[in-house]
This record gives structure tokens, C-alpha cells and sequence, in this order.
């Protein structure tokens, strides 16, 4: 581990860089006009899938969720195009992923506390088991990623089209990740989606808080400094930063939810077919089949359960504050 300066030789895009590396593109102007980076970007690719058939025998989860974005055309919403996961994005996240699996074990190497990003054993395993089941796999009864990610491989490979469904219900059973302070010598509860125990935020300072915590960590390392923060200190900045990160999703999700609600305020009175991501004491959620949106079910939820398949109609909408809310109907129109 070293301080260094990053040169940057070339502005690439992941969608015409994926589309060279998988033959459907020309190779991108900024990469031919650098002698040399072809060559290495095809060697990161070889060396990301290594790393990522690694991470599979490992118990790492494949997931395939769907997230969508505004097409505007003159200041109206026209569509919500879903953003494709693609061969250039899987170089980086994997590369990323390895970064910060490293740092933290550096930092827990030279006796430095960290902060970890955890996603804990899912408590509700129980209705993973279920929901497997519905699927005609059996899972064993307590959590285990690699059992799970079989599971998961054998249903993306058999139904592509509804894996994202799938993907989404799994997603949410798992819970939320968060941040939490690490002393050295504590084995951390580790992240249970990517099948490591040692993780942490490092790779992104510029735009995200946790990520400058850890580089000064990591500076204070290799300066032969005495750390920066305090366990103490780092206990309160986890918590704190869990909750901000929290308030930064809603608000972003109720962007997209007034996106959704302006697009879809045409079709009141249709009928949709859904599923149910959320089902708690706050209420019943669901997201559609056919478009990507997620909305409140608030008439016809009793029963209903993450995962179940269930046909429903829009009833009202309120664009200013991203509601969308639907019935289950006692008789279905078509």
C-alpha cells in the first residue's frame, strides 16, 4: 500500500466501452488514441472475472435488480428506462470490491480501528426458505450465502426475464447494510452479500464521507501516525453516518417516486401485475411487472407476504409527493 497521483490518459463511458469489450461496438475513439490501454483494459477484464468467479465460490449473491431513470422530452415525462447492468460497470464494481476487501484487512493488519460496511445475516432467513421453496429449491434452515447464490444462479439461468423480480424480493428480505466501528483483533459481522468479512468503504472520498474516514486511516498507516480518530469517535460517525445515508436514500427514491407518479397519472382505473417488496406494520409496498415502479397497496393486503404475486389497480397519485397508490381488486378487469 502506497500514496501515489492518478494520471488519467482517457475519458471512457461504460455503455460503448461494454459494447467494444463484447463485440457489439467499435473500439471507442479515447481508447485507440492512447497506444497501449486496448491492451490493458482487455487485462483488467480478464483479471475482473477471475476475481468475480472467486467471489462466486465464495458464496458471493448474483443479483439482477432493476433501477430506472426519467426520459424527459421538452419538460415532460415520456418513460422510465431501465439502466442495464453491462460488461464495463462489472470490471469496476469487482475492482472495487477488491479495493476495499484490502484496505480494511491493511487497517486491521497494522492494529487501526476502521469503519466496516456490514450487512448482517438476514433475520428473516425463514421467508428466504419460503420464498426458495416456491421455486422448488430447498434451502437449508439457517442463512448461508453460497446455498442461497446456487439458488439464485439456477434462476437467472432458467428465467431471465422475471430474475429482476426475484433479485428484488431476495434483496429485501436481506435488510440494509450499515456502517460500524471495527476494533482490531473483533471479528466483524462482515457483509453477507458479498461473502467477506472484512469490507469497508475506501474508493469513493470525493462524494462519499465513510470513504475519507478510511483514506486518512490509511494515511495516517502509512505516515507511521497515531490514528486519527478514536474508537469512540468512530462508534458515533457509523451511527451518524448510517442515518444520513438512510435520509439521502428516501430522498432519492422519492424523486424516482415522483417521476413514476407523473408518468403513471394517465392511467388511473388500470389494472397491473405486481408483486409485494415491503409488508410491515407501516404497510404493504409493491412493484409492477411491467414498468419499473413501486407503489403503496392500500386496500386488499391482508395475507400478503414479500414475494407474492398479486394483480392490482392504480387508484390515486400525488406527483409533489411521489405517491403512488393501489388497490387489490375484488374482481379483475381486463
Amino acid at each position: 500500500m502506497y500514496r501515489a497521483v492518478v494520471r488519467n490518459h482517457a475519458k471512457l463511458a461504460y455503455n460503448s466501452v461494454a459494447a467494444w469489450l463484447d463485440g457489439e461496438g467499435p473500439e471507442p475513439v479515447a481508447v485507440t488514441a492512447v497506444p497501449g490501454l486496448a491492451e490493458n483494459i482487455r487485462l483488467q477484464q480478464s483479471v475482473s472475472e477471475r476475481l468475480d468467479q472467486f467471489r462466486q465460490e465464495q458464496g458471493a449473491l448474483n443479483f439482477q435488480t432493476i433501477e430506472a431513470k426519467a426520459v424527459f422530452e421538452e419538460n415532460q415525462i415520456v418513460d422510465l428506462r431501465v439502466e442495464q447492468r453491462n460488461s464495463a460497470k462489472l470490471i469496476i464494481e469487482v475492482f472495487m470490491i477488491s479495493a476495499n476487501t484490502t484496505n480494511a484487512k491493511f487497517l486491521e493488519g497494522h492494529k487501526f480501528p476502521s469503519i466496516r460496511r456490514v450487512v448482517r445475516k438476514p433475520k428473516r432467513w425463514d421467508r428466504i426458505v419460503e420464498v426458495a421453496k416456491e421455486y422448488s429449491f430447498v434451502l437449508p434452515p439457517y442463512p448461508n450465502a453460497k446455498a442461497l447464490n446456487e439458488f439464485l444462479l439456477l434462476e437467472k439461468a432458467s428465467d431471465p426475464l422475471r430474475f429482476p423480480d426475484l433479485s428484488l424480493t431476495i434483496i429485501k428480505l436481506l435488510g440494509s447494510g450499515e456502517y460500524v466501528a471495527e476494533k482490531p483483533g473483533r471479528e466483524a459481522p462482515g457483509h453477507f452479500g458479498l461473502a467477506v468479512k472484512d469490507y469497508t468503504h475506501s474508493t469513493a472520498p470525493n462524494r462519499r464521507y465513510p470513504d475519507l474516514i478510511t483514506q486518512r486511516l490509511l494515511k495516517a498507516t502509512l505516515n507511521n501516525e497515531r490514528t486519527p480518530y478514536s474508537f469512540e469517535e468512530l462508534e458515533v460517525l457509523a451511527a451518524h453516518l448510517t442515518k444520513q445515508e438512510d435520509i439521502a436514500t428516501k430522498a432519492e427514491r422519492q424523486v424516482n417516486k415522483s417521476a413514476a407518479a407523473l408518468l403513471l397519472k394517465s392511467k388511473i382505473g388500470q389494472y397491473f401485475d405486481a408483486f409485494v417488496t415491503g409488508a410491515a406494520e407501516k404497510g404493504t409496498w409493491v412493484r409492477l411487472i411491467d414498468l419499473p415502479v413501486e407503489g403503496k397497496l392500500v386496500r386488499g393486503f391482508a395475507g400478503l407476504d414479500v414475494g407474492d404475486r398479486v394483480t392490482v389497480e392504480l387508484i390515486s397519485v400525488n406527483v409533489e409527493l411521489g405517491y403512488i397508490d393501489f388497490a387489490k381488486p375484488k374482481k379483475v378487469k381486463r
